[in-house]
């Protein structure tokens, strides 16, 4: 039975192929957009999970209470908590701590060439047996028993050592030669770990202040987690943590908490993390987006089935005379759905494998496409179930439901409900199309507003590069302000650059650094402590910078600022000082001055964050930061130089840099992706719609062409034609625009809510979206409707 309803489903493919090529093309085209954004949804809820007894591990969360409103959140915690809870508390089964390289990257040197990596770590010593690594060569063991050991990640294996067998080998950090002792498979594309390079903490821990420094309670730089014993309590847990951190620190506003390993991924709340994370909301988007790319498919095949429905009446009705009863019609038009799905699975599976490299490198993960992909196979055979339902219950209904008499007495088999269902549903199709349309208009003017705004600053020509702190910490203070000052005389010789700054830590573009309790003035409440971000600069920073005054002036040449402080406006409206700001008195990270300037706010943060206090000191006894103008047009030469001047004074050493404008395009790297996906997905939803009203568009000119050949004879024209059979569907646009501009308008104001400066929503978008929806649907519709036009209406009157 099964087989008959397959041969009679291809019969009919063949007789209506135009039409089944539209079904399989749409199909297809939501499908592979479909599956693309559900592996990607799927590896984000699934974040971590694959690990063994993940249910049971947990990372230390701290919580420091600013002030009345304001908690900072750290993924840090101090190492020697680690130390301790192994030591007190029995319901810890294991414990392990990371350290991932993060602010700068860290140089392998091998063969003599430096290699930068930040997808590196320092590891304790049971890393290894409290998350699961897959092993290719090598073990854990010799890496615990030397201190100066290596493990790679395979593709990093391959990258430094090609074919050879990288066991064994040796890379140089630093001055310490280190051997790799095992290679490990790359972290899945769900991890949290995606790490390169493995080293033990006991290479940091071999330098004896290093050590000494790291292991004060007050230092919170390490990652630590704990495997719990099932049944374990999670706030009796946290609270003897906090007990243990209470004892060793004086410090009363600090609450410990514990993160599980699975909902790491979704956190929102901490200051900075080292870790990839995601967003809720976004995935919940693109959800939505999958579903819809695969609704809007599905009503292709919906629309030009019904649509058809009156061309197979008398095929049904026949089957009906001799015997055939509902269930088996029912069975067969389902079968004709799967058989159209099948073939647009296949379509799938080959857009799939084509454009999942270029998927992998968008989204900065590793999805494969392989016979053990067994995700991936999953999620391709719902989507073919989904669709298959989503095609066939209500044609298959529709088809089914025939009267033979009603068909033989030549009454119409639709009824006005299914013409009316079948208008409906373009409408829905449209809506979306527009909605999408509307969403990519905005994060393109929301991108654009970025990068047009005035951030209060110059970031055009400055270059930038550092000094790590290894490099000088052999010298003493007096040595090290020598090498600076040297440093920064060689590079105001070099012709190309105009102006030389050494500042501390902290980029002027996405300064996330800021600290509280450090600041007093007249007038202050002593419970309010507001986080401060601190800018150690030189006299020469606004040079480069060129921040704009509101009051008094930059600092002087020699010692006469030392103590003194500049501050934006925000500090001085919630800060509440008093006017005239210039002269006040003015504490700062304990050091009494004076307010000698006030500059116009400027976005320091990134336009999701509202700029907060700020405070300019003229300190740069710690600074290893150097900003640098170059003059237009002289990058190439600039770089060039300054490389001569750094190998001058750090012989043999890895030398980066990097430019202001490249920084801002990385900060709003995520913003400019999610502009990207909407985008192609908007046209994705676009051509599928255009698919499935050319094929509606056909068929009307098909089953009106007496009529356009009667309206020829009796003098219509080609343009009259066009009109007649265009402005109904155009109709059906323009009533989905009316539908789909205030969901736009909600749901687009609630995502520009995440910038804290952004553009208003205008009306002149939703104009747009529609008049470009307007003419795609018209260009769509007019080739039908031109051909019909000029055919020979001889040939539509003959037939009669």
């Amino acid at each position: 039975m099964l087989k008959n309803h397959f041969k009679t489903a291809w019969r009919n493919f063949w007789k209506h192929r135009t039409t089944g090529f539209i079904n399989i093309a749409g199909l297809s085209v939501g499908m592979a957009a479909a599956v693309f954004i559900f592996i990607w949804v799927q590896n984000e809820y699934n974040f971590d999970k694959s690990q063994p007894d993940a249910q049971n591990i947990y990372r230390i969360k701290d919580y420091l209470a600013i002030d009345k409103v304001t908690t900072w959140v750290w993924e840090n915690s101090p190492y020697n908590l680690g130390e301790e809870a192994k030591k007190q508390m029995p319901e810890v089964e294991a414990l392990t701590r990371v350290q991932p390289v993060s602010y700068q990257p860290l140089y392998l040197n091998i063969r003599g060439e430096f290699f930068p990596e930040t997808t590196a770590a320092y590891v304790d010593d049971a890393w290894f047996d409290v998350f699961k690594n897959d092993f290719i060569s090598g073990n854990a063991i010799a890496f615990k028993q030397n201190p100066f050991s290596i493990i790679l990640s395979e593709t990093k294996a391959k990258k430094y050592f090609a074919n050879q067998d990288a066991i064994g080998k040796i890379i140089r950090i630093d001055t310490i030669d280190y051997q790799v002792q095992a290679i490990v498979r790359d972290a899945p594309a769900n991890s949290s770990f995606k790490f390169d390079v493995y080293i033990p903490v006991a290479a940091r821990h071999a330098d004896v202040k290093q050590k000494e420094n790291e292991l004060q309670w007050g230092n919170f730089n390490y990652l630590i987690f704990l495997k719990l014993r099932p049944g374990t309590e999670i706030k009796k847990t946290a609270a003897k943590l906090q007990g243990i951190l209470e004892k060793h620190r004086d410090q009363k506003n600090l609450t410990v908490g514990l993160t599980k390993l699975t909902d790491m991924h979704f956190e929102s709340d901490l200051q900075n993390s080292s870790i990839l994370h995601g967003d809720k909301k976004v995935v919940l988007i693109f959800v939505i987006l999958g579903v819809l790319l695969l609704v809007i498919a599905c009503i292709n095949y919906v629309n030009l089935t019904t649509a058809r429905a009156s061309l197979r009446a008398k095929e049904v009705s026949i089957k009906k005379i001799v015997g055939a009863g509902r269930k088996h019609l029912f069975a067969q038009f389902v079968s004709e759905s799967a058989l159209v799905s099948l073939m647009a699975l296949a379509l799938t599976v080959l857009i799939i494998s084509v454009f999942l490299p270029s998927f992998n490198s968008f989204t900065e993960r590793n999805f494969s496409l392989t016979v053990g992909s067994g995700y991936l196979w999953f999620i391709m055979i719902a989507t073919l179930l989904i669709t298959i339902v989503l095609n066939s219950i209500y044609p298959a209904l529709l088809l089914s439901s025939f009267k033979p008499l009603n068909t033989f007495r030549g009454a119409s088999v639709l009824k006005m409900k299914d013409t009316v269902l079948r208008k409906g549903l373009v409408v829905l199709q449209f809506t979306f199309s527009i909605f999408l349309i509307v969403g990519v208009i905005t994060i393109y003017r929301q991108l654009a507003f970025i990068r047009s705004q005035n951030p209060g600053y110059n970031r055009s020509q400055i270059m930038s590069f550092n000094i790590p702190w290894k490099l000088m910490r052999h010298l003493d203070d007096a040595k090290k302000v020598a090498v600076k000052s040297t440093i920064k005389q060689s590079l105001l010789q070099q012709a190309p650059i105009q102006a030389v700054s050494l500042i501390g830590l902290g980029s002027i573009q996405d300064n996330n650094s800021y600290s509280s309790g450090s600041a007093d003035w007249d007038g202050r409440p002593k419970d309010f402590d507001p986080a401060i971000s601190y800018f150690d600069v030189d006299r020469d920073y606004n040079k480069l910078v060129k921040l704009d005054f509101t009051a008094g002036r930059w600092f002087l040449e020699g010692k006469v600022d030392e103590h003194n402080a500049i501050l934006n406006e925000t500090a001085a409206k919630e800060l509440n000082l008093h006017k005239p700001y210039i002269g006040q008195r003015f504490i700062s990270q304990g050091d009494t001055g004076v307010v000698i300037g006030m500059v116009k706010d400027f976005n320091y943060r990134t336009m999701h964050d509202k700029i907060g206090p700020v405070v300019f000191k003229n300190n740069t006894g710690y600074s290893t930061n150097y900003l640098l103008k170059v003059a237009p047009n002289k990058q190439a030469e600039t770089i060039k130089l300054v490389e001569a001047v750094w190998k001058e004074n750090f012989p043999g050493q890895p030398f980066s840099y990097s430019f202001l404008d490249q920084e801002f395009d990385k900060i709003y790297r995520n913003d400019a992706k999610s502009s990207g996906l909407m985008s192609v997905f908007a046209v994705l939803a676009v051509i599928i719609s255009c698919l499935g009203l050319f094929g509606l568009a056909a068929f009307t000119a098909e089953q009106r062409g007496k009529e356009i050949g009667i309206r020829k004879v009796l003098g219509a024209t080609v343009s009259g034609i066009v009109s007649l059979i265009s402005v109904d569907f155009i109709v059906l646009v323009i009533v989905a625009l009316v539908i789909a501009s205030p969901l736009a308008w909600w749901l687009m104001n609630i995502w520009l809510q995440n910038f804290a400066y952004r553009i208003d929503m205008q009306w002149w978008v939703f104009l747009l979206a529609g008049i470009i929806a307007v003419l795609i649907a018209f260009a769509t519709i007019s080739f039908q409707a031109i051909k019909a036009a000029v055919a020979n209406p001889v040939k539509s009157l003959r037939s009669e």
